[in-house]
């Protein structure tokens, strides 16, 4: 199965290694990967798909269209569930 756009991934390797990110496009055998944070959709990083690893889920991008729908879907797996319960 190749990586398309929308699919939600796991960085494996570099210094972003265990954080979470949605690939927002498939260009010349990389792809291009957004967090909504550090990795903004304007200028998402380029990144290696062997150092990728596939998570089973994906969005819809064009409900992704602001760093802010970015965050929230991507909230819950790189910060957990109990991150967004107050106490």
């Amino acid at each position: 199965m190749q990586y398309q756009p929308g699919m939600i991934v796991k960085s494996d390797a570099g210094h972003d290694q265990n954080r979470f990110y949605v690939i927002v496009q498939m260009k010349e055998g990389f792809a291009y990967i957004a967090d909504g944070k550090c990795r903004k959709l304007e200028k998402p990083k380029r990144k290696n798909p062997l150092h990728l690893k596939r998570t089973g889920q994906s969005v819809e991008l064009a409900g992704l269209d602001t760093n802010r729908k970015i965050r929230r879907a991507l909230h819950e797996l790189n910060y957990g569930p109990q991150a967004s319960v107050a106490e």
